[in-house]
């Protein structure tokens, strides 16, 4: 491989953004890809690709390249040279790359390679928690597979076309995807591509959505003509998949605390043609109070650490602190003792999450029943999804019944 230099200098801007400044790779990564319009798709691919990987190793290469934050250009282009190094390729003969130690960068990536938190590039903490939780063996597995870059897997809308159909809609497009036994709506694309620029895109055949998080709505036993409520939508992915279980019929109540994730549920909703969703903003309790006993099925998708969803989210390393989690796990808590209130009798739930941490996910649960505002629920079964068993994001979820 060939390196460019505007193609490098793209990546060095936003390793800045997103290290220094605080930015969402994500949202970096969008910006830098509108940079130069003559870029094609691999350009495109080796700014975006590359800039995750650094972000994903960034512990890693800064042990190996002997550089501490905030990093200057200088520290992160001695960054690049250990990436492109552990990736065999040839530096060019650019200032930036002068005295670059190759042979003592391959000498300290195997020596630190020995040791997981420097391995698999984790803070401290999370090493020492992951351990804690899950224990060392299920840990060090997890960590690796969390490591991995995320497949690109779709969500078909059933509402508009079927598996097969998107199957061969995308063949025709040179975009060639698999089925995925047991995911009943889920097609995994075999190469990465831009499938949002798609005509079936943007005619609401497909979402994108990885496989365990597809398994959250089936898990919920929605039938057409139900009331349901969608506790915390965000921007509705999980909704949008209970409207195509519920074929249109009945009513989906969409809450979010933030009113504009509802907004773009809603232009996502018009796009899917699922007409049966309805938003309310939860501006204060009363929002809740008013759907006490009404609903026959609420899915609490809680906020959570989101350590099931680093392959996609590798930023999220460096951003989570020990504390943020102790205080969400609090706010999980009271989510359940509130939102529970909502099923009626007969009815169920479904509480999930994206993280692997069984604080967060069985504790919370067995919490939950224990307390009065549980006491008249029963669990009927629960699902724990590890990244390095799936193949996908980690996750969690349990189903509940309300008893009279």
């Amino acid at each position: 491989m060939r390196l460019h230099r505007n193609l490098c200098f793209a990546v060095i801007d936003g390793l800045t953004l997103i290290f220094n400044e605080g930015n969402y790779a994500d949202k970096v990564i969008q910006q830098l890809l509108k940079r130069d319009k003559r870029w094609g798709a691999r350009d495109r691919a080796f700014v975006a690709e590359t800039t995750y990987d650094i972000v994903r190793w960034k512990r890693l290469y800064a042990e190996i390249a002997e550089v501490k934050e905030p990093f200057d250009r200088e520290n992160l282009w001695r960054m690049f040279a250990v990436w492109a190094t552990l990736k065999g390729i040839k530096l060019p003969d650019w200032s930036y790359f002068e005295q670059t130690p190759t042979r003592k960068i391959k000498g300290r990536f195997d020596e630190l390679s020995k040791i997981r938190k420097f391995k698999e590039s984790i803070p401290d903490w999370m090493d020492i928690m992951g351990e804690k939780e899950l224990g060392e063996a299920v840990w060090t597995k997890e960590i690796t597979a969390l490591n991995e870059q995320a497949d690109v897997i779709l969500r078909v809308n059933t509402l508009n076309t079927t598996k097969e159909k998107l199957q061969e809609t995308l063949f025709d497009l040179d975009i060639e995807t698999e089925i995925l036994k047991e995911y009943p709506n889920a097609l995994k694309l075999k190469e990465r591509a831009n499938v949002f620029t798609t005509e079936a895109f943007q005619n609401g055949h497909f979402e994108v959505q990885d496989a365990s998080s597809q398994l959250v709505a089936e898990y919920l036993n929605v039938q057409p003509g139900m009331r349901v409520v969608d506790a915390c939508a965000g921007a509705g992915g999980k909704t949008l998949h209970i409207a195509s279980l519920m074929e249109n019929k009945g009513q989906i109540i969409a809450l979010d605390i933030y009113g504009n994730k509802l907004n773009e549920l809603k232009r996502r909703a018009k796009r899917n043609g699922a007409h049966n969703i309805e938003t309310r903003a939860i501006e204060s309790t009363k929002v809740i109070k008013k759907l006490y006993d009404k609903a026959d099925r609420v899915l609490i998708d809680a906020p959570c650490s989101g350590i099931g969803v680093l392959r996609r989210n590798p930023d999220a390393k460096w951003k989570l602190q020990p504390e943020f989690i102790e205080k969400i796990k609090v706010t999980q808590q009271d989510i359940l003792q509130q939102y529970s209130r909502m099923v009626k009798v007969g009815g169920q739930m479904v509480y999930a999450t994206c993280s692997v941490l069984p604080s967060e996910n069985q504790n919370q649960v067995a919490s939950f029943l224990k307390s009065e505002a549980g006491g008249n629920f029963s669990l009927i079964k629960d699902k724990k999804v590890l990244a390095h068993k799936s193949g996908f994001d980690g996750f969690y979820m349990a189903l509940l019944e309300r008893k009279a």
